[in-house]
C-alpha cells in the first residue's frame, strides 16, 4: 500500500510549484490526502490527515512544525520541501524525531548562480550607470572607460551550494577566486578552484564581492564599514545572499562617493523605503529579490521535491537531505 502524503504550502504557490503532471506523480507514489494543498494546521481537515501522514510535501509559506503539530503526525516520516531554506518551518524537534528532511535548495541556486554571474559581467563592464547616462545623454561612453573583466579577482563570500556553483563558473570563465569561509579549509577550497583568505585580505585583494553567505547572528553586518573601506577603488559589491549580511548605511557612503558600485537583489531592510538614496545612485542597481526560480522556473522546485519523495519511497538515499547539525547554518 502506497505511504499517505499531505501538501502544506500556500495554494497559489501549489498549483506553479505542482503542476498536473507533477501532482500525477506524486499520486503514483503516495496517497494524498485531500485535492488541495494544506495552508493551516489548525484546520480540523488538515489535523485530520495529519494523523495518518507519513510524508509531507512542503512550500512557500508552510505552517511550522512545533511540537503540538507533530504530535498530532505519530505516523509522520519525512519532510520534503519543494523550496530552498527549511528554516520557516522545520526546527530540531523534527530531527528529534527521527523525521528525514529534504530541500529544494539545489534547484534553486542555479538560477542565482546564472543571475551572479549575469550581474557580474554586466557591471563589469558598468553598463548599468552608463545606460543610465545614455537615455540622459545619448552619448556612448568613452573608449578606454575603467571598465571590463579580464584580470578581475572575485572574492567569493561563503562556500554554500551557491557559493561553490559561483567559483566553478568563475574558473572555467577564466577570472581569479579567493573564498573566505570560516568551514573551509586551504586544501577544499583549493579543490573548489579558489584560494583561501580571510575576510579583511580578501576585501583588500578583490576588485568583485560577491555575497553567498547565510543570515545568522554573527553574519549581520559582516561586511560592515570598515570592510568596505578596505575594497579597491572601482569595486563592485552584488549581494544574492540575504541583506542584513552588508551595513546598508555604510554600503549607502561609499557608493555615493562613487568609489565603488554595487548590484544588490537583496538589501536590508527589504523592501527599502520608496526614495532611499541607494535607488538614485549611477552606480546601484537594486533588483527585488528575484536571483533565485521565478515564473517558469518556479517548476524546478516541483520537480526536484517529487523526485525525492520517489526515491524516498523506493528506499534509496535523497540527494537534498538536510541534517540536523546543518540547520543552524543554513541560509
Amino acid at each position: 500500500m502506497l505511504p499517505v502524503g499531505m501538501i502544506a504550502m500556500s495554494r497559489s504557490v501549489a498549483s506553479a510549484v505542482l503542476p498536473g503532471d507533477l501532482m500525477a506523480r506524486l499520486a503514483d507514489v503516495l496517497r494524498l490526502v485531500g485535492t488541495e494543498a494544506t495552508e493551516s494546521f489548525d484546520d480540523p481537515a488538515a489535523r485530520r490527515g495529519m494523523e495518518t501522514a507519513e510524508v509531507l510535501v512542503t512550500g512557500w509559506s508552510c505552517p511550522p512544525l512545533t511540537a503540538d503539530v507533530l504530535d498530532a503526525a505519530p505516523k509522520l516520516r519525512a519532510v520534503v520541501h519543494a523550496a530552498g531554506s527549511v528554516k520557516g518551518h522545520v526546527g530540531p524537534e523534527v530531527f528529534a524525531r527521527g523525521i528525514v528532511v529534504s530541500s529544494a535548495a539545489d534547484a534553486n541556486a542555479e538560477p542565482v548562480v546564472d543571475f551572479t554571474l549575469a550581474v557580474l559581467t554586466l557591471a563589469g563592464k558598468r553598463a548599468f550607470g552608463l545606460a543610465r547616462q545614455y537615455a540622459a545623454t545619448g552619448r556612448h561612453a568613452p573608449f578606454g572607460q575603467r571598465s571590463g573583466n579580464d584580470g578581475r579577482v572575485v572574492g567569493v563570500v561563503g562556500a554554500s551550494r551557491i557559493g561553490r556553483r559561483v567559483i566553478a563558473r568563475l574558473r572555467a570563465a577564466g577570472f581569479g577566486v579567493l573564498v573566505a569561509d570560516p568551514y573551509l579549509d586551504r586544501a577544499r577550497a583549493a579543490e573548489l578552484g579558489a584560494e583561501l583568505a580571510d575576510l579583511d585580505e580578501l576585501c583588500r585583494r578583490c576588485d568583485v564581492l560577491t555575497l553567498h553567505a547565510p543570515e545568522l547572528p554573527e553574519t549581520r553586518h559582516l561586511i560592515d564599514g570598515r570592510r568596505l573601506a578596505l575594497l579597491r577603488d572601482g569595486a563592485l559589491v552584488i549581494n544574492t545572499a540575504r541583506g542584513s549580511v552588508v551595513d546598508t548605511e555604510a554600503l549607502t557612503r561609499e557608493c555615493a562617493t562613487g568609489r565603488i558600485d554595487a548590484c544588490l537583489d537583496v538589501t536590508d531592510p527589504e523592501p527599502l523605503p520608496a526614495g532611499h538614496p541607494l535607488f538614485a545612485l549611477d552606480n546601484v542597481w537594486i533588483t527585488p529579490h528575484l536571483a533565485g526560480v521565478q515564473g517558469s522556473e518556479v517548476r524546478r522546485l516541483g520537480e526536484y521535491a517529487v523526485a525525492e519523495v520517489e526515491r524516498f519511497v523506493a528506499g534509496e538515499p535523497l540527494h537534498g537531505a538536510v541534517r540536523a547539525e546543518e540547520l543552524r547554518q543554513l541560509a
